[in-house]
């Protein structure tokens, strides 16, 4: 393997590639640009954006280091998907990695270690199937998709029962894909390969499920399998941020990638929504903001990535922006996009929130006076500084709502 080594939003030193390798690199990883060094002949500049991680195309090992300390990006992804609260942090643990693959495959063997101490979990094994009775629950969502409103075959959920417990459950087999699948990599660490095959030993009685990365199933902790929390948690990291080996001709590209900027938006909007004390049905991720039009026609469509919604229209609307702002000021297109946001909804104004720079100034727009703020969320410090932000991001967000109320009620 041909190792080369990138950083989130650098330019990379000039990189040899054959035209087949640049092709590949190109359909692997798309938001990877490759820039021609000028007065060369194969060889290119190479400059990655917000995704993170590793990838092999062929005979190439590609690896994106972050801006951020590897330890807070998988604390950011973890908590992302509701896996930890922010003083949870401290109980990860890192051996000493250069890769971001090669620091999670060490922190997902210190968890196993962790979690397999007193052997394996043991408990019901829950199923799936489409039968012609109805068993456990069924799934409706699956139901409807699957079958179109069709009565039978149901999709049902059930747990199925022995007369002693199996450690062939869901909380083992999500561990085990994603020793597996870390394990399909050449990872460069000689100890990295080895304790992943110590983990997939213990869990040879194990199922081997292939989970899409939109199909992962979470995990309800309780006293008896609170100890697996922190090994479920990074192995659903894993799986959710796995890349699909893609196989167009003969490029073969199985990875693991994080998009810094999906992973930003999901913590703000699920940091907020703890700091607020709010549901996901009143502090709206994009996911569930729909039916927003820019004209009257309907015909320009607008995706806030963070909405308050009050039970009858939005009160609130913020976008998040994994990036840093520059000159004390944010670009224009940002602006641009909030204040379409603000005017659709008929807002008095809007928040953007970065992931780091300075706190630049609140922009009175002329002649329509919609107040446009932006604020600066700092991801590096310590827990404390991080919590503190987040506060302060949640007064925000309060007087902005309080503003809206008195435009309302003028």
């Amino acid at each position: 393997m041909r190792p080369i080594d990138l950083r989130e939003y650098e330019q990379s030193k000039a990189v040899q590639l054959s035209v087949a390798e640049r092709d590949a690199l190109r359909i692997a990883l798309p938001r990877v640009t490759a820039e021609p060094v000028p007065g060369t002949n194969g060889t290119y500049f190479l400059t990655p954006d917000s995704i993170v991680g590793a990838v092999e195309i062929g005979e190439l090992s590609v690896s994106i280091q972050p801006k951020l300390e590897i330890e807070r990006v998988l604390f950011l992804a973890c908590y992302a998907m509701g896996a930890f609260k922010p003083r949870e942090m401290e109980r990860f643990a890192f051996e000493e990695a250069t890769t971001l693959v090669e620091a999670l495959a060490s922190a997902l063997a210190a968890a196993a270690r962790r979690a397999f101490a007193g052997g394996l979990l043991h408990g019901y094994r829950t199923e799936e199937d489409a039968l012609h009775t109805v068993r456990g629950r069924i799934r409706m969502e699956d139901q409807l998709r699957r079958r179109f409103g069709v009565g039978i075959p149901v999709e049902v959920r059930y747990d199925e029962y022995y007369d002693e417990y199996t450690d062939d459950i869901t909380a083992n087999r999500v561990v085990k894909a994603a020793v597996v699948r870390l394990g399909r990599m050449r990872l460069r660490s000689r100890r990295s390969r080895d304790v992943l095959r110590w983990i997939a030993a213990r869990l040879e009685n194990v199922s081997l499920v292939e989970y899409p990365p939109a199909a992962v199933p979470g995990i309800t902790f309780d006293r008896l399998n609170e100890h697996y929390r922190e090994v479920v948690a990074l192995a659903r990291l894993v799986l959710r941020h796995w890349s699909f080996e893609t196989r167009r001709g003969a490029v073969r590209a199985p990875g693991f990638l994080i998009d810094m900027n999906r992973v930003f938006q999901d913590f703000v909007t699920r940091a907020l929504r703890e700091e607020l004390a709010v549901s996901e049905r009143v502090l709206q991720s994009d996911d569930r903001i729909n039916d927003v039009h820019l004209d009257d026609a309907r015909h320009v469509r607008l995706q806030p990535e963070l909405a308050w919604w009050d039970g009858a229209r939005y009160t609130f609307v913020a976008d998040a922006k994994y990036k840093r702002t520059e000159s004390g000021s944010a670009p224009n297109a940002d602006l641009y996009q909030l204040l379409a946001y603000a005017t659709a909804l008929d807002l008095p104004g809007g928040l953007l929130i970065y992931a780091e720079g300075e706190q630049p100034p609140t922009h009175r727009v002329r002649h329509s006076g919609k107040l446009l703020g932006t604020h600066a969320l700092d991801l590096s410090g310590t827990t404390d500084e991080l919590l503190e932000g987040i506060a302060a991001l949640a007064r925000r967000v309060r007087a902005l709502r309080a503003e809206t109320w008195v435009n309302r009620a003028a």
